[in-house]
């Protein structure tokens, strides 16, 4: 994962706890999870537009 072994990775998590706090790091979580998501959810729909108007263009031309 992005070259990165498990003393970056925990290097990394100390640092955000130092600057966030314990308290703040789900919530930090949760609005990262969203974002991802609505991201995916995003890309998918793109996906689905563009095949339905290549669709549409091929059925004009034949």
């Amino acid at each position: 994962m992005f070259g990165l072994g498990p003393m970056e990775l925990i290097l990394i998590l100390v640092i955000v706890m130092v600057l966030f706090g314990a308290k703040r790091l789900p919530a930090i979580g949760e609005g990262l999870a969203k974002g991802i998501r609505s991201f995916r959810t995003n890309m998918n729909d793109d996906d689905k537009n563009t095949t339905q108007k290549t669709d549409e263009k091929e059925r004009q031309i034949h």
